[in-house]
């Protein structure tokens, strides 16, 4: 590669003003130069071995070209189709993210936000928030770009991409209420955050429309979205001896812990407990028994966040917009008619 090629090199070596090839090395607005100057701007930039400086162009542009994304937790299966959907648009852009997973720790989340910020990011992507917590409000208002995917904050309308976690949690107690089920038991997620909300929302709604059980004491609330708080809620309910048929799950971690639970108990899925859970992340088709689980659009939810994100780029007088995505249940061996 030749060291120190400029734009202005390029520029010269297809016969083109400097200006053009910016335009052309810009995929938002590469469509506004032909298609025969790209084809000679293209061989430019391959013959020169010309690399585009972005801490120039950053100086230019008054961006960074550089995106916060903050997760919960890097290891948890949901997360990275997110992530990839987010890269998927920000690369067509030109901008990079940055991510950082807050292990559910509200102090190392402020940590890393702030170290993001210090970075000088153009804004954040955030799957982490909660209900009550001020932080991104006070951000938002100081001018910080924010989009939430995944969850929602309570109060404030920010740009936000979801699932349609009340319909998703319709669906799965429809399917085990036609399969003859009467009480189930609901291990619903933490009640500080939009989705763990929304989910038992949907549960006792559906429960009510379908005519089910509504005894209160078929709700539990798990703390975490963790396998270990499934098989705790789960074992909970069983040493009270409390009659129920099936199961569902918040998440699917949450349904994993009841499989722990039910093996240490010698109960088989599904003859014993119908169970079922909720994101259908990969590899849930390979359990055994492979587990009936409402299928949240992962990658979409990534991707329309990014889009939100650079239409707040290229607008940022925009209104705030909320994108519900739809659900769909895959039904598979762990759930059955109960005996």
């Amino acid at each position: 590669m030749t060291p120190n090629v400029t734009m202005q090199d390029v520029a010269r070596a297809a016969g083109v003003h400097t200006g053009t090839v910016s335009r052309a090395l810009n995929e938002a607005t590469r469509d506004r130069v032909s298609a025969d100057t790209l084809r000679r701007i293209d061989k430019a930039v391959r013959d020169l071995g010309y690399v585009p400086n972005p801490i120039a162009r950053s100086l230019r542009t008054a961006t960074s070209n550089t995106v916060g994304v903050v997760i919960p937790d890097l290891t948890n299966p949901l997360f990275p189709p997110m992530i990839r959907g987010i890269q998927s648009v920000l690369d067509s852009r030109g901008f990079s993210p940055l991510i950082v997973s807050t292990d559910y720790d509200p102090q190392r989340e402020a940590a890393a936000i702030s170290a993001l910020l210090a970075r000088q990011v153009d804004g954040l992507i955030v799957a982490t928030a909660r209900l009550n917590d001020p932080t991104f409000e006070r951000l938002a208002d100081q001018g910080t770009r924010i989009v939430m995917i995944n969850r929602r904050l309570g109060g404030r309308d920010l740009d936000s991409v979801t699932a349609d976690d009340e319909t998703g949690m319709g669906l799965v107690i429809s399917h085990l209420a036609e399969l003859g089920h009467e009480r189930i038991l609901c291990l619903a997620g933490p009640q500080d955050t939009s989705t763990g909300v929304a989910r038992l929302r949907g549960f006792r709604s559906a429960v009510e429309s379908h005519g089910l059980d509504r005894d209160q004491k078929l709700i539990r609330i798990c703390e975490s979205w963790t396998t270990e708080q499934g098989a705790i809620q789960l074992t909970s309910a069983l040493d009270e001896n409390i009659p129920f048929t099936a199961v569902v799950a918040a998440t699917d971690l949450i349904a994993l812990g009841c499989y722990d639970a039910m093996a240490e108990r010698g109960l088989s899925c599904p003859a014993d407990l119908s169970v079922a859970g909720y994101n259908d992340m990969p590899l849930m088709d390979r359990l055994a028994p492979p587990l009936t689980s409402v299928a949240v659009p992962q990658f979409d939810i990534g991707r329309e966040g990014a889009r939100l994100f650079l239409a707040g780029m290229d607008d940022s007088d925009r209104l705030p917009r909320t994108i519900l995505l739809p659900v769909s249940l895959s039904i598979r061996g762990s759930t059955a008619p109960p005996v």
